[in-house]
C-alpha cells in the first residue's frame, strides 16, 4: 500500500509539474508567435530595394500629367470558365507603349479619385478624413500606381463564345462624355458594342456608384460578359508594424462559401481555394483597417477568380454573364466600389458579411460580442480609451468567479510557503519523503495545487479575441485617450503606459506564490521585461487594456488575500 502510496504521489508531482511548465510554454509561445509574425512580414518585403514616397499629386493644375508606363494592364485579360466558353483576342504587344495621358479627378469630402481614360481605371485613391505619416499627401491611400505599390480597380467587357473579337476594356482608351467634381462618364466603342462608364462618388461616402451601360450596336443579339477585379502587387502596406503581422489579401464572401481568404502566397502556388460561381457574393483586398470592395447589387450569377501575374502581380475578380442583348439594345449593370476604413456598423449596411473584412481570426465567434460592448461603451463614455478601461473592467466583473477561485488557491499556497520551503529543506535528500510530506500538507491545508491555473487557462481565448478586436478594429486609429496618448493605434511615444505595465507585472509576481524551481522563479521574473520590451512597440491601446487588466487583477487578489489573512 505504500507503494502505491507513494507512486501515486510521484506522479501526481510529475502532473503537477508538467502543467506548469506547460503553462509556461503557453506564455512563450504567444511571444514567439509575435517574432514569428515580425520575421513572416519581413521576408516578405521586396528585395529589390526600399521603396520611394507614394504618387505626388498636383493639386493645382487638378490632373497628372505623366508617362503611363507602369505596367498596371496585363495582355491576358479574364476569361470565363464556369459559366461559358470565351475566347479572347490575343493583345498585341504594342499596347504597352503608351503615351501621356491626363488623368480625371473627382472627389467628395472623403474621397479623392483619379481614373485613368486608358481602360476607365480607378488607379488612385486618397482617403482625404484618414491621417497619413507614410505618404506626401499626409493622407492614407489605398488604390495607387506608384514604384511602391500597384494597385487600381478595373472593368470591361470580355467577349462570349466569339473569337477574334476585341470588346471595350481595361485596355480600351475611353472618351469623356460628361464630367462634374463628384461624377465622370467614360465611353469606348469596338465591335459593334458601346460600353458607357459612370462613376459616381457618393455624398459623404467612401462608396463609389459604378454603372455599366453596354449598347449593342449590331443587327443581332450577343452574349457578353463584364468583368470586375482589383488588381494589386503583394507588397505589404507601408507603416505595418514590424511586431505584429495581420493578412493583407484578397477576399472573397458568398452565403455559400462564407468568408474565405485566397492568399496571395495561394494563388502564387496555384493553392487558393475558394468558391468559383455564386448567384450572390463580393470580393475585395483587404489590409489592416482598409479594405477595397467590389459590391453586386444585382441577382447576376457571378464567376469568381483569382489569378498570379506577370511582375509579381495578383487579380481577384468576378465575371457576370449577359445573356441575349438583343439587336440596339440597352443592357445597365450597377455596382458599388468600397474603398475605405473598416467600420463595422457602416459595412453592415452596405452589403451582407461585409463586416468580416475585419479580421479577428479563428476567434471571430468571441471577438464579435467583445467589439459590440467595446462600441456600446464607446456610445456612453465618448471616448475609445476609456471605453478600453470600461470594457476591461467589465470582463475582469464577468470572469471574477473564475478568477476568485483562482486567487484564493494561490493564496493559499503562498501562505504555505514557509511551511513547503522547509519542507523541502528537511527531505531535499529523500524525494520519496519529500513526495510524502507535501502531499499531506497539501491534504491538511485543503490545497490544490493546480486551482491556480485552471481558471486562468479558460479564460485565455476570450483575452486572445480581446488582443484581436483592440489590433484589428479600424475604429480605434486616430482615437486618442488623455494627455500624452494622442492615437490608440500608435505606440506610446514616452513609452510611459509599457513601464507602468511592467511594474504591475513585477506586483503580481510578488503576490503569487514562489514557483519551487528556482529556474521558472528566474524565469517568471524575467517576463515583465520581456514583455515591457514587446509592448513598446504594441498600439497603445492594447497596452492601456493590459494595464488595466493587471490593475484589476492586484486589486482583487489583494481583497482576497486580505480576507484570507495571507501576508500581503
Amino acid at each position: 500500500a505504500t507503494y502505491f502510496q507513494n507512486n501515486k504521489l510521484i506522479t501526481f508531482q510529475k502532473k503537477r509539474m508538467k502543467f506548469r511548465t506547460t503553462f509556461l510554454l503557453i506564455i512563450f509561445s504567444f511571444s514567439l508567435l509575435l517574432i514569428w509574425d515580425s520575421w513572416s512580414t519581413y521576408s516578405t518585403i521586396d528585395k529589390q530595394g526600399s521603396p520611394s514616397k507614394s504618387l505626388q499629386v498636383n493639386d493645382k493644375k487638378n490632373e497628372l500629367e505623366r508617362n503611363d508606363n507602369t505596367g498596371n494592364l496585363d495582355s491576358d485579360l479574364p476569361q470565363l470558365k464556369e459559366l461559358s466558353v470565351i475566347k479572347p483576342t490575343p493583345i498585341d504587344d504594342l499596347v504597352d507603349k503608351r503615351q501621356k495621358t491626363s488623368l480625371i479627378e473627382i472627389k467628395n469630402n472623403k474621397l479623392r479619385l483619379l481614373i485613368n481614360p486608358r481602360g476607365g481605371i480607378i488607379e488612385y485613391s486618397e482617403l482625404l478624413d484618414q491621417k497619413s505619416d507614410n505618404s506626401d499627401s499626409g493622407t492614407v491611400l489605398l488604390l495607387n500606381n506608384s514604384e511602391m505599390l500597384k494597385y487600381s480597380a478595373q472593368t470591361g467587357l470580355i467577349s462570349a463564345g466569339q473569337t477574334n473579337s476585341k470588346l471595350p476594356d481595361h485596355l480600351s482608351t475611353f472618351s469623356v462624355a460628361e464630367k462634374t467634381s463628384n461624377q465622370v462618364v467614360l465611353t469606348a466603342e469596338n465591335e459593334n458594342v458601346q460600353l458607357k462608364k459612370i462613376i459616381q462618388l457618393q455624398d459623404n461616402s467612401n462608396a463609389i456608384n459604378v454603372e455599366h451601360e453596354i449598347k449593342n450596336l449590331s443587327n443581332k443579339a450577343i452574349n457578353i460578359g463584364l468583368y470586375f477585379q482589383l488588381y494589386r502587387d503583394s507588397t505589404p502596406p507601408e507603416g505595418e508594424s514590424s511586431f505584429y503581422n495581420t493578412y493583407t489579401g484578397p477576399v472573397i464572401y458568398t452565403k455559400e462559401g462564407k468568408f474565405q481568404k485566397p492568399s496571395f502566397s495561394d494563388i502564387e502556388k496555384s493553392k487558393q481555394d475558394h468558391i468559383k460561381v455564386a448567384n450572390d457574393g463580393w470580393l475585395g483586398i483587404i489590409q489592416h483597417y482598409y479594405v477595397v470592395a467590389w459590391l453586386f447589387k444585382n441577382e447576376i450569377k457571378r464567376e469568381f477568380y483569382t489569378r498570379k501575374l506577370k511582375n509579381n502581380k495578383f487579380s481577384v475578380g468576378a465575371i457576370q454573364l449577359l445573356e441575349n442583348i438583343g439587336a440596339n439594345e440597352k443592357r445597365s449593370v450597377s455596382n458599388i466600389l468600397y474603398v475605405g476604413p473598416q467600420y463595422q456598423e457602416e459595412l453592415k449596411k452596405l452589403e451582407d458579411g461585409l463586416d468580416l473584412v475585419v479580421d479577428y481570426g479563428v476567434l471571430t465567434v468571441i471577438a464579435k460580442p467583445i467589439f459590440w460592448l467595446l462600441d456600446k461603451l464607446h456610445n456612453i463614455v465618448g471616448n475609445w480609451g476609456w471605453a478600453i478601461v470600461s470594457l476591461t473592467i467589465t470582463i475582469k466583473l464577468l470572469f471574477f468567479p473564475l478568477t476568485a477561485a483562482s486567487y484564493k488557491s494561490m493564496a493559499k499556497m503562498k501562505a504555505v510557503s514557509p511551511k513547503i520551503m522547509k519542507i523541502r529543506e528537511q527531505h531535499k535528500d529523500n524525494k520519496m519523503q519529500l513526495n510524502n510530506a507535501m502531499m499531506e500538507l497539501y491534504k491538511k491545508e485543503k490545497i490544490n495545487p493546480l486551482g491556480g491555473c485552471l481558471p486562468i487557462l479558460i479564460q485565455i481565448p476570450v483575452f486572445i479575441a480581446l488582443y484581436w478586436v483592440l489590433l484589428a478594429s479600424a475604429e480605434i486609429r486616430d482615437a486618442p485617450w488623455i494627455f500624452w496618448i494622442k492615437d490608440l493605434s500608435e505606440p506610446d511615444p514616452f513609452f510611459i503606459l509599457p513601464v507602468i505595465m511592467a511594474a504591475t507585472m513585477f506586483i503580481q509576481m510578488k503576490l503569487n506564490p514562489a514557483p519551487p524551481d528556482p529556474l521558472q522563479a528566474k524565469i517568471m521574473m524575467a517576463m515583465p521585461i520581456i514583455f515591457s520590451i514587446f509592448f513598446f512597440f504594441f498600439p497603445s491601446g492594447l497596452v492601456l487594456y493590459w494595464l488595466v487588466n493587471n490593475i484589476v487583477s492586484i486589486a482583487q487578489q489583494w481583497s482576497i488575500m486580505r480576507k484570507l489573512d495571507v501576508k500581503v
